[in-house]
């Protein structure tokens, strides 16, 4: 799935969109994770500000560049729809300066990963993509124009079970809010 953006509000609203996508498919059994992966003004930050609006974080994100990651508490209680969602904690990183694989282990991420009450999203996960399991959710974020990004979910690098899940709610969702096409990758 494709996904073109026009504007920093439309990158956020879409990912204010897999948030509320992620939240209706509901607990598992470890934590959630989207991997962001792109160059330098991919949208990827951007998206991240409104994925964490989605869960109800009410604090304003920026990227952790220098302090790898930030832990942001959810506010779905307040959601009466949301309040059997055990989701209470967003871990934010950001991969650019790591180093490799091992640099995010040493930080807790085997303990952050293992509990389904997170959920994680990460800034050039392609730094650490060896120590991701295999429900990852992986976007790639690609700068068009000076107003344009193109956001594609990667279907060689996303479970079958997680590309459904996102596909059929946000394709929904989407239709009229956002440029979507559904080239092969």
């Amino acid at each position: 799935m494709e996904i073109q953006t026009t504007g920093y509000r439309k990158t956020q609203e879409l990912g204010k969109i897999f948030a509320q996508e992620i939240l209706r498919k509901g607990p598992q059994e470890k934590a959630v994770i989207l991997a962001l992966a792109g160059g330098l003004g991919g949208g990827k930050t951007t998206f991240s500000q409104g994925f964490a609006k989605g869960l109800g974080v009410k604090n304003k994100i920026t990227s952790p560049t220098f302090a790898i990651f930030k832990r942001f508490k959810t506010d779905l209680a307040r959601n009466r729809a949301l309040q059997k969602i055990n989701f209470k904690n967003f871990y934010h990183f950001d991969c650019y300066r790591l180093l490799g694989p091992k640099d995010i282990l040493e930080l807790g991420f085997k303990e952050i990963v293992s509990s389904p009450e997170n959920i994680i999203l990460l800034e050039w996960a392609e730094r650490v993509k060896k120590v991701l399991p295999k429900e990852t959710i992986w976007l790639q974020f690609d700068f068009i124009g000076k107003n344009k990004r193109r956001i594609v979910l990667d279907k060689d690098k996303t479970s079958k079970r997680c590309k459904n899940a996102v596909e059929k709610g946000g394709k929904k969702q989407l239709k009229d809010r956002l440029i979507i096409s559904s080239k092969p990758q």
